[in-house]
């Protein structure tokens, strides 16, 4: 969910900031079924953050796809794209907020058991924790899933934060496609829900 960015890296996750390279072991559940299902029962009476994991989710999967993003890669995405949420509760509770920095941090701690439980391999689980944990981080943007992560968040934060309002829609995803978006795809996405196409030149 849409909160305050925090421009530093998180300390103390114990987790690797590399996507995992074990090709060889397996990596999970043969889909993300369950584990979105998982989700559902984790927010349940509360579409508002169930309709949100299944917008980022979705839209993670097209972008990877479309920028020929590797299986493994796109994986991983499409758990942590699930779960990237999962330390909102934890954050109203302990903090009586949501802010970014606090789904960073309580985030893991939530996800873990779950994907544990329906055996995701550790490897896949690290990785996917230490999405969670830097979802919201924008300062250096490394690995395509963390990436794609980011943007398919923004996609849909920019309408949910101002659904009656275009012209901050419109200032949001201008900001964003300067600071944050980087593949073609998502930038695409972004142009075609808040930004006028620019007019035709005229021949002279």
């Amino acid at each position: 969910m849409s909160q305050t960015a925090s421009t530093n890296q998180p300390t103390g996750t114990g987790l690797t900031a590399n996507p995992p390279q074990d090709a060889s072991a397996p990596w999970g559940p043969a889909d993300h079924t369950a584990l979105e299902l998982a989700m559902f029962e984790y927010d349940q009476m509360d579409p508002k953050r169930i309709q949100h994991l299944v917008k980022v989710h979705a839209l993670a999967r097209t972008i990877a796809m479309a920028e020929g993003v590797d299986a493994r890669t796109a994986y991983v995405l499409e758990a942590a794209a699930i779960v990237h949420d999962a330390g909102i509760h934890e954050s109203e509770r302990l903090y009586g907020n949501a802010s970014g920095k606090h789904q960073e941090e309580l985030g893991p701690g939530v996800a873990r058991p779950l994907l544990e439980r329906l055996g995701y391999s550790p490897a896949v689980v690290d990785r996917v924790c230490w999405l969670v944990a830097h979802h919201h981080t924008y300062g250096d943007i490394q690995g395509a899933d963390y990436q794609i992560l980011v943007e398919a968040d923004f996609l849909v934060n920019i309408y949910e934060d101002a659904p009656d309002d275009p012209v901050a829609r419109e200032r949001m995803a201008r900001s964003a496609l300067q600071r944050i978006f980087r593949t073609a795809t998502g930038s695409r996405m972004l142009r075609q829900q808040y930004l006028p196409a620019e007019p035709a030149a005229s021949a002279e």
